[in-house]
């Protein structure tokens, strides 16, 4: 049984839409209005919009099998991609062009061709729950999504919404698994599905907030900062972190926002435009201190100094990293919710 389009929308979690394209089936986390702004803003960025980050398949179902034939063509500065299928809950099997090298510690480097992929999965007997996470740093499209005929296929949908904005730590850098990046464990932990709007190098930027999404989530998370504190001075920074949660509590007056400051880096010591990395904590604690609606957590104070954690040695988590940073995020905001 071929899925056919509108089965495909109903099972599909985290994208603002699902269209058919010159390939098959797309899969998009920003709207066609975030989009152009990012089409306008720089080119990296607007490619790395059509990466399919927080997207999911999600159902019930009795079928056997599982067939899904794609490709992913790039949306990150990274090479590598997993396609990866959980069945109640646990790990079965992944698409990836890593599992055939020997991964080194320091992955982030890797260099691996994207491209076409089809795997045959075994879901096992009975009902079971199905994810299939689509891949954080690229663009994954499928031609083709089978279960054995007569299957059934009931989509499993949750009650809640978490938009997620970010730099290149929200999008998912440097996560070997999907289900690995924090905002994806943290989404799940609340019970919430997970709206992705990370890019990698991004900083504050006002005219992203300003767009409303078509829906109201329920819980909001911001974590820009480290790339600002890299690239900008004080004055900037200022003025486009205030304008940013401005416009994001001008469209989400009741919503609870948590801002995340920048957790630790290896280069923090440095001296950068805007003075010393404990700034960027700094000015996005007084700049939200007006908005009962927001509260922050301290990343330096959820994220250990510790370089092995991450898997450039330097800045992006690794998977083992981003245990730490969700274990750590979630403790402080079930503390607040």
């Amino acid at each position: 049984m071929k899925l056919n389009i509108e089965q495909l929308r109903a099972v599909t979690c985290g994208a603002v839409r699902v269209e058919e394209t010159d390939f098959g089936l797309g899969f998009f986390r920003f709207t066609r209005a975030q989009e152009e702004m990012y089409k306008a803003r720089k080119e990296e960025f607007y490619i790395r919009c059509f990466a399919t980050s927080g997207i999911t398949l999600n159902f019930k179902t009795d079928s056997k099998k599982l067939f899904l034939k794609g490709r992913t063509t790039r949306g990150s500065s990274r090479k590598y991609y997993s396609v990866d299928v959980v069945v109640n809950g646990e790990p079965i099997d992944h698409i990836d062009n890593f599992s055939h090298t020997d991964v080194p510690e320091r992955y982030a480097g890797m260099t691996l061709e994207l491209g076409s992929f089809e795997k045959n999965i075994n879901l096992g007997e009975g009902e079971k729950e199905v994810c299939v996470y689509l891949p954080w740093g690229h663009n994954a499209e499928f031609s083709e999504v089978t279960l054995d005929d007569g299957a059934t296929l009931v989509p499993v949908k949750y009650s809640k919404k978490l938009l997620a904005f970010g730099d290149s730590i929200t999008h998912g850098y440097d996560a070997l698994r999907n289900y690995d990046k924090y905002v994806t464990r943290l989404a799940e932990a609340l019970g919430c599905e997970e709206y992705n709007k990370g890019i990698g190098g991004e900083r504050f930027v006002p005219s992203l907030s300003a767009l409303k999404e078509d829906f109201v989530p329920d819980i909001i998370t911001v974590a820009y900062g480290t790339n600002d504190w890299n690239n900008v001075d004080e004055q900037t920074f200022t003025e486009n972190c205030s304008e940013f949660f401005k416009n994001l509590c001008t469209n989400y007056p009741s919503v609870p926002i948590f801002a995340i400051t920048p957790i630790w880096r290896a280069d923090l010591e440095n001296e950068r435009p805007m003075g010393a990395f404990e700034n960027a904590d700094r000015l996005i604690s007084e700049i939200t201190a007006k908005y009962d609606n927001v509260r922050v957590i301290h990343g330096l104070e959820i994220f250990p100094a510790e370089y092995t954690l991450f898997a450039d040695y330097k800045l992006h988590p690794s998977s083992k990293g981003f245990e730490h940073y969700f274990k750590n995020l979630y403790a402080k905001i079930k503390e607040i919710i």
